[in-house]
């Protein structure tokens, strides 16, 4: 018998967390990233997921969340005139990458919300595991 079943459900949830945490601190690392290898301006990362259901054996069945995409934003970045830039255009302007800050802090501490109430999650159940093996002494 399985005391903490929960904590496989909440582990994917913190799996999941923790990548949205990592790439929304490389979206706010390259705000300023004018040229990448592929060239142009850096494009901010946008993380989908998804809800799996995982069938144990035994017939249960349990859900548990997954990343199902990582894609770049396709939003235009600004213009900014700058002519002193290397990479500026012949007009003088630079287009920046498509990162607001202000969105990626809110993203950054709704994430590391998210990553705690999972994380809680698994402590009441790794508690609930040992007072329920209490009982039986």
């Amino acid at each position: 018998m399985n005391l903490i079943s929960g904590i496989e459900t909440t582990a994917g949830a913190l799996s999941a967390q923790k990548i949205r945490l990592d790439i929304v601190a490389q979206n706010i690392a390259n705000a300023q990233t004018t040229r990448t290898p592929e060239g142009g301006p850096y494009r901010r990362k946008i993380i989908s997921f998804e809800n799996e259901l995982v069938k144990r054996a035994g017939g249960v069945a349990l859900q548990t969340v997954n990343i199902s995409s990582i894609t770049d934003d396709k939003s235009p970045g600004q213009a900014v005139y700058n002519p002193q830039h290397p990479d500026a255009g012949p007009d003088g302007t630079v287009v920046m990458p498509n990162v607001n800050l202000a969105f990626e802090m809110v993203d950054l501490i709704t994430a590391s919300r998210a990553y705690e109430a999972n994380l809680s999650v698994v402590k009441n159940a790794r508690n609930l595991a040992m007072k329920t093996l209490q009982i039986g002494k």
